[in-house]
């Protein structure tokens, strides 16, 4: 008797379970909410996506920057509408959805740039929202030191977001601006960061046009001295010695003056001796030359020839070398060691007077106007095809200056045209404007720190950097 009740007992714990079991069941098999239909809209501003769904559902909203998507999670919730659209957008990429578990829909908006969003419901029909925003504008503005202004914008248009970064510096406050030389000298190249660390400078950002062996392509003047050379009359900056910076195009001429009086013109200053030139090698180049066995080089010091070699001669600290190849090599082949050198070099009457001098171009602003020199001064589609990561330079007509690094190449900022660079620099008061060297090398440090985004995701090596010097080390 007592063994027949115990087992009636087992059977009917084991129905009261299978009961619940089928109604937990049941429950997980009816979902909280079904999407039987999704709609879209979008205009210049905002993409709109409504899910109509049978009841309201919970949900959870996630940002994921790398690859860059909005995800929705509904919990109970189950898709009956079509499992995946694709937006003609230049925002927003794709809608996928799918069970991300069981019990569990899963929205991923696949993003093409950088968006603002918002997600709500509205009851009467049963609806959830989401609002893709194209068109925002996000400023910080922050004073890193009295003087200083930085601020890092982020606004978006139809064609994609741009994100800048400027630096608004009032000389006035004691600050100063020069270039500053990858390593200290011509050859060779370095990331921005140890640059700013060596010079002690409270700012850079990225400078001229350089080769792969550091020389630098266009005008570098530093401390009166002249680093390099422009080879076609290009745009740069000039500081006099009392701080006061103007942009203008400059040309180089240089020459020697040899014992007969004859004169002979000099190619180029510090980089890589071409075929019948003449290169002049300061201290800011190298230790020593680095040419090869095809040419002649005469080592001058106080005015008179010390040394005569074939290559690869030391440079003298209070001297030079000058190199020569081919036909220059055989108009000065009368030099012999103790013989007097002259050399004469000027970049016009205005630049002769410069301290330091940094070349890039185009230019961008002048007289408050847009004026791009891009074929003036012979620039290819490296530099003015398309928009890229760009940096610029601007003189306001209070005297402030314009530093300014605009991000490209990635979903966060599509870069920047020329046109459009110098319309920017237009709308930031920048009176007078140049373009700097851009893309891979384009790099803004302030108090130490990286604060824009490098499209090579690091620091590029690069020549030189155009500085923000504190009172102090000012030069």
């Amino acid at each position: 008797m007592f063994n027949h009740l115990r087992l009636r007992m087992s059977l009917i714990t084991a129905c009261m379970l299978l009961i619940m079991l089928l109604l937990q069941s049941a429950a997980w098999a009816a979902p909280n909410a079904v999407v039987s239909k999704i709609r879209t809209s979008q205009n210049v501003e905002t993409v709109r996506i409504v899910f109509d769904v049978s009841a309201l559902p919970e949900y959870t909203v996630t940002t994921i920057e790398n690859p860059l998507r909005l995800v929705i999670d509904m919990p109970g919730a189950v898709n009956k509408a079509a499992a995946q659209y694709v937006f003609n957008d230049p925002t927003v990429g794709k809608l996928r959805l799918a069970e991300a578990e069981p019990g569990k829909l899963r929205a991923v908006l696949d993003m093409k740039t950088a968006y603002m969003y918002k997600v709500f419901t509205l009851k009467n029909p049963n609806r959830l929202v989401v609002d893709i925003i194209k068109n925002y504008e996000q400023k910080l503005v922050e004073e890193p030191a009295p003087g200083i202004k930085y601020t890092s914008w982020l606004r978006n248009s139809a064609s994609g977001p741009v994100w800048a970064h400027i630096l608004d510096v009032d000389p006035k406050a004691g600050f100063a601006i020069k270039p500053v030389l990858s390593n200290g000298a011509i050859q060779g190249l370095e990331p921005l960061l140890p640059m700013v660390e060596r010079s002690r400078a409270i700012a850079a950002v990225n400078g001229s046009y350089f080769g792969l062996d550091g020389s630098i392509i266009g005008l570098l003047k530093i401390d009166g001295e002249i680093a390099s050379t422009p080879e076609v009359p290009r745009t740069a900056l000039g500081i006099m010695p009392d701080g006061k910076l103007f942009i203008d195009q400059v040309h180089y001429e240089g020459k020697i003056e040899l014992p007969d009086t004859r004169t002979v013109p000099i190619n180029a200053v510090n980089r890589e001796r071409g075929e019948n030139e003449l290169v002049l090698y300061n201290g800011l180049y190298a230790p020593a030359t680095g040419s090869n066995n095809f040419g002649i080089e005469y080592v001058v010091v106080n005015g008179k020839v010390t040394a005569v070699n074939t290559s690869n001669s030391p440079i003298p600290s209070d001297g030079f070398v000058l190199s020569a190849h081919g036909a220059a090599a055989r108009l000065i082949s009368c030099l012999k060691v103790g013989d007097s050198v002259k050399v004469n070099q000027t970049l016009g009457p205005e630049w002769d007077k410069t301290q330091h001098a940094l070349g890039a171009g185009p230019m961008l602003v002048k007289n408050n106007s847009v004026f791009l020199t891009t074929k003036i001064e012979e620039f290819g589609s490296d530099v003015a095809g398309g928009r890229a990561p760009r940096t610029a330079l601007g003189l306001k007509a209070d005297g402030n200056i314009l530093v300014v690094v605009v991000d490209g190449r990635h979903e966060n900022s599509i870069g920047m045209t020329l046109l459009e660079l110098a319309l920017f620099m237009q709308e930031l008061g920048a009176q007078d404007a140049m373009n700097l060297d851009g893309g891979g090398s384009s790099e803004m440090v302030l108090n130490g720190k990286i604060v824009n985004k490098p499209s090579d995701g690091r620091e590029r090596r690069v020549g030189d950097a155009l500085a923000i010097m504190l009172p102090r080390v000012a030069n």
